[in-house]
């Protein structure tokens, strides 16, 4: 156990270290970019945000950041679009509330927030992470404190939870459970009210074959399975890419390095994978690859890995992406790189599905970093068709920012949740929804209400099929983006 939490404090000794680096660089300044600055943490109300954004139905973004706030182990927040921050919840304020969250939240379907810590006061109950439920309005319920369960039930859940279609969570924690070999993590389900079951501790297999120390927020495929990454382990203690079914039957799909010496194909997966519209999987991996800085991969279900890009085929392309993917409405996808670019303070770039890649940004490009650097969280793409995400470091007091970035991107809406029986109850968020006159599920038309500007409730209709649901407004035609809505039996 000792040695998980020591390499969680080397990791974040690192990313510091870093980040102080950069900052004391000398940064040139390259003409204007689309990018804006919308926030710059100043530590009382958070640093070193590590986690992207998401965005609710009020049309907000919520977030975490890993320090900071009144307790000095970290927050969660809301913005507006124009960058009004509020911090919504200090963790320290309650005993056993955790700290640290290094992941995403993600957004149930009963309107709240569920989320994840890693850490906390050493030696507490919270200090081995923890589950947590949080309003919109910034109430904080912990759901799960691992510490109570010593490890068995796992240990430091560094990645985010998925919301599955049965309405239960499913996550995973990097050390702890109850395999042979000491602390090399799980996969558990918990229930919104609090009920956590262990479905797999990993390192069952012999030299842990099956991987080790899962570090990446799962996907639930449209096939109902859930799949991930682990960040070591596997053929040559170089992680792999798993999917396990809701009741806990793992299978590895695939073991980075296991024929190639010179990991040509990567290494060290650390970020959660994106099921893209054509049913296969994109991801990266933070080392290996041809000139040894990372990669970008497909991958089918059925485990045929494809490496499309490794980092360092072009100057100032980035390395070491730490961040999963996210497939825009234009198809391609978009992602950030921690480190190197133009100013060795990391990028933000797109990729085709065939492996073309573009720098879209370098950070560090205003002097003193104003605008941020080691953008070590994803991107989210909001409904108004813009990208945005926030720095680790940089930004006017050196403790992270949060930004916008328009590429000129279209808007679009999506559901939630993304699946349904007919006449279930379905929410469609949006940035322009007033005056909408039409509301389709694939084709089928719905009833529905239009509830705010930012938000409208949908019926299933008797009749709709899987595909995308589209909202007719007096500006176009709105439809989803890369997840069909899925019409359940």
């Amino acid at each position: 156990m000792k040695r998980i939490v020591d390499e969680l404090g080397k990791l974040n000794w690192g990313k510091r270290a870093y980040a102080a680096f950069v900052l004391c660089a000398a940064a040139m300044v390259l003409p204007a970019q689309t990018l804006t600055t919308l926030h710059s943490f100043d530590a009382t109300d958070g640093a070193d945000p590590s986690a992207a954004l998401v965005q609710a139905a009020n049309g907000y973004g919520y977030g975490t950041t890993n320090e900071g706030g009144a307790y000095k182990y970290g927050t969660v927040f809301k913005i507006t679009s124009s960058g009004t921050l509020t911090t919504l919840y200090s963790f320290g304020a309650q005993s056993g509330d955790g700290g640290n969250p290094e992941a995403e939240l993600v957004l149930a379907t009963d309107g709240n927030f569920y989320g994840t810590t890693y850490g906390g006061a050493p030696g507490t109950t919270g200090s081995f992470g923890t589950v947590f439920k949080i309003t919109p309005s910034g109430t904080l319920t912990t759901l799960y404190d691992f510490y109570n369960y010593g490890g068995a039930s796992g240990a430091y859940p560094i990645a985010g939870l998925v919301q599955a279609t049965n309405g239960d969570f499913y996550g995973t924690t990097f050390g702890g459970g109850a395999g042979p070999y000491d602390g090399m993590g799980t996969v558990f389900q918990i229930t919104p009210s609090g009920t956590l079951t262990t479905l797999y501790s990993f390192c069952t297999q012999s030299g842990c074959t099956d991987g080790a120390s899962p570090n990446g927020t799962l996907t639930q495929a449209t096939n109902g399975d859930l799949y991930g990454v682990t960040g070591s382990g596997g053929a040559g203690n170089y992680g792999t890419i798993f999917k396990i079914t809701p009741s806990g039957t793992l299978t590895t799909l695939h073991r980075f390095c296991a024929q190639s010496g010179a990991c040509l194909e990567g290494k060290y997966p650390r970020a959660g994978l994106v099921q893209a519209i054509n049913g296969d999987f994109y991801g990266t991996t933070y080392e290996g690859g041809a000139y040894s800085y990372g990669t970008v991969f497909q991958i089918t279900p059925g485990g045929t890995l494809t490496t499309l890009y490794s980092f360092g085929s072009q100057s100032g392309d980035g390395s070491n992406p730490e961040a999963r993917l996210i497939q825009a409405t234009d198809g391609n996808f978009y992602g950030t790189t921690l480190a190197i670019g133009v100013r060795g303070a990391g990028t933000v770039f797109k990729i085709t599905p065939s492996g073309t890649l573009t720098t879209l940004y370098s950070f560090c490009a205003q002097g003193g970093c104003t605008d941020g650097s080691d953008p070590y969280a994803g991107l989210v793409q909001a409904t108004n068709g813009d990208l945005y995400g926030t720095t680790f470091a940089g930004g006017a007091d050196g403790f992270g920012t949060i930004f916008s970035l328009s590429v000129g991107l279209a808007p679009f809406v999506e559901t939630q949740p993304t699946s349904g029986e007919v006449g279930a109850a379905v929410n469609i968020l949006g940035s322009d929804l007033t005056g909408a006159t039409g509301v389709s599920f694939n084709g089928t038309a719905a009833t529905f209400a239009v509830v705010s500007r930012t938000l409208i409730t949908a019926t299933v209709p008797t009749g709709a099929s899987t595909g995308k649901v589209e909202v007719t407004t007096p500006g176009g035609t709105l439809s989803t983006r890369d997840v069909n809505f899925q019409v359940l039996p």
